[in-house]
């Protein structure tokens, strides 16, 4: 049966949601002569060489080189028939780009059939520009056979899908039964449950590419009880082994998911489970999003989790204040507490919210996973007053007093000594998450951009210090803007340690979303909008700057976080693309964040 209460709320949320018929996707449905996934490698005259482009929703898109080496362009090469890959290209102009950039951040075993089989969040998600496309070199055939030895390739295969859904849809020589059957919720006149079933004739050797199906054994049946919501869905499940191809809508997703899942379709199962990330943002309450990690646990589904645990990172503050925060599963809370990727106020306000879920949990949440928690807070990261104060604000010092201190004064450490000073300890590293910023949203290190603020300048006053040197009082200018896109700039420390206090950049934000504003300022932008952020200053050597541009939608959720490449981040338009998270009417506002990191 279907995992208990979470897959029944689901399919209400579902439901009330959006109707079957207002947001139908067909995630597989090819074109004649072009499949789902096919590739090609494009721009150099040679069928070995080019730019990486695969087909998806009929049109042709790019890759990013984003985390690419030999596993990937094996599978390239490996689904075009070639022996092997010679090796990866990157910055090489292959020629206008044709489309949107498709995959990235693809992660390859190297042993896949086909490029669309690596792991990958969501098609279309991405935040690179076409100057990374990816290309790839493919190894070729030796030139020294005889003519005899020459090898012509036929390739029929193309008709393949359709000819096993005819046999499917035939019956001829099926040898195995499968019956559907769920209850209607009605009783029949002996008091027993009143079912329905249905009976689908399939072929053992189609059926054995899927060994939970249990077609190889001696039985020439198999009975699977599904809810009677499911059950119409059945039969195009069964007839995609045989085609690979179906289609899918948001109310039929949540069952082919459940279904795919239990007879171990991992790729099916994952691409449906994709669609589930869209209605993340529609529960303000978190409910939602708390049942669909559940119910992707359950069913091993790792990019649904995935999905649901980002956004969780990405919307931390709102769902401390939701009615689920204390519920949440201590092995939750930790896989969110160790991304650094959590878009927070500061690292002091997450850990008064780690203590605020410890103390309503300290009954049934054991020390040791309580220490757990702690540990993943980046005392380093917290701000200096806060982390003086500890002592005295914190509701958890007294029963965890050795750590605090252990932590505390390790922080100290690190923001008051040299790094020379710091790497004479043999037991110091920077590889640690500890001394690596999250996405810090405080006005210390970012800035924040809407369609209401056009222009504006933030400036630290010069006559305004706390106790320990640091100036926190912001105030703001309005600066006039030449052209009047999106724009604002701000100050920011080199660093977090107090070593390199005094020493400030000034930062530049605009949000670009026309050629002209971009050639206004001298630079040239492939897609719009497009976010600029940069600084005029060289910081130290052992300093480098991993920004983020945080976008929220309707000032009620962050639906993308997006880094920058050579102060550029190009901004994917949800009614455009498959993002991840949709923002359905298009109103975005943008927060620039700053986030130094320290390097050996």
């Amino acid at each position: 049966m279907l995992p208990h209460r979470n897959l029944c709320m689901l399919w209400l949320l579902l439901l009330l949601s959006v109707s079957g018929s207002a947001f139908k996707l067909n995630l597989f449905k090819r074109t004649p002569g072009l499949q789902d996934g096919d590739v090609r490698l494009f721009g150099s005259g040679r069928d070995s060489e080019g730019r990486v482009e695969v087909y998806h929703n009929g049109k042709w898109g790019t890759v990013c080189d984003d985390g690419w080496d030999m596993a990937e362009a094996q599978v390239v090469c490996r689904q075009l028939e070639f022996p092997g890959a010679k090796s990866v290209v990157t910055g090489k102009d292959y020629g206008q780009a044709p489309g949107p950039i498709w995959l990235d951040d693809l992660d390859c075993k190297g042993t896949e059939n086909y490029l669309s089989s690596c792991s990958f969040k969501a098609w279309g998600l991405t935040d690179c520009s076409h100057k990374e496309d990816v290309g790839v070199v493919c190894e070729t055939y030796g030139m020294n056979t005889t003519v005899d030895d020459t090898v012509h390739e036929l390739d029929h295969s193309i008709s393949m899908s359709d000819e096993l859904g005819q046999i499917f849809d035939s019956r001829k020589g099926c040898d195995f039964h499968i019956l559907a059957q769920s209850a209607t919720g009605n009783k029949n006149e002996d008091g027993t449950l009143e079912m329905v079933e249905t009976d689908i004739c399939a072929h053992r050797l189609i059926l054995s590419q899927f060994p939970l199906f249990n077609a190889s054994d001696d039985s020439p049946s198999i009975t699977v009880s599904m809810s009677h919501s499911c059950q119409p869905h059945f039969t195009s499940l069964i007839r995609y082994i045989y085609t690979r191809k179906i289609d899918v809508t948001f109310t039929s997703a949540q069952c082919l998911h459940w279904m795919a899942s239990k007879f171990g379709m991992k790729q099916l199962m994952e691409d449906t489970g994709r669609l589930f990330s869209r209605i993340l943002p529609e529960d303000a309450s978190f409910q939602t999003q708390l049942s669909l990690y559940e119910y992707a646990e359950e069913t091993g589904d790792l990019v649904l989790q995935e999905n649901c645990i980002q956004y969780l990172a990405w919307n931390y503050e709102n769902l401390t204040a939701s009615p689920v925060w204390t519920t949440l599963p201590v092995q939750l809370l930790g896989a969110i507490l160790s991304r650094s990727d959590l878009v927070v106020k500061d690292e002091y306000f997450l850990l008064q919210t780690v203590e605020n879920w410890i103390e309503e949990n300290s009954n049934s949440t054991s020390l040791e996973a309580q220490l757990d928690l702690l540990n993943r807070v980046r005392f380093p990261m917290i701000p200096v007053e806060n982390l003086y104060d500890l002592e005295i604000n914190s509701t958890l010092y007294s029963t965890f007093t050795n750590v605090y201190r252990e932590k505390t004064l390790r922080a100290f450490q690190f923001i008051s000594l040299p790094l020379r000073k710091l790497q004479s300890n043999p037991k110091f590293t920077l590889q640690g998450d500890d001394y690596k910023p999250r996405i810090y949203t405080s006005d210390a290190w970012s800035i924040g951009l809407s369609p209401s603020n056009q222009v504006q300048t933030r400036y630290k006053s010069s006559d305004r210090r706390n106790r320990y040197g640091y100036e926190y009082d912001y105030r703001y200018r309005p600066t006039p803007s030449p052209y009047g896109q999106l724009a604002g700039s701000f100050t920011t420390s080199f660093h977090y340690s107090l070593m390199l206090k005094g020493q400030n950049m000034n930062w530049q934000a605009n949000i670009f979303t026309n050629r002209h504003d971009c050639s206004n300022w001298g630079i040239r932008c492939e897609s719009f909008p497009v976010a600029r952020f940069r600084n005029n200053y060289s910081p130290p050597s052992n300093i480098v700057f991993n920004n983020r541009l945080v976008i929220v939608c309707e000032n009620k959720y962050v639906f993308q976080v997006q880094d920058f490449k050579e102060d550029l981040a190009y901004i994917s338009k949800s009614n455009e693309t498959q993002t991840t998270y949709p923002c359905p009417d298009g109103q975005y506002s943008y927060r620039f964040v700053v986030r130094p990191l320290l390097i050996n």
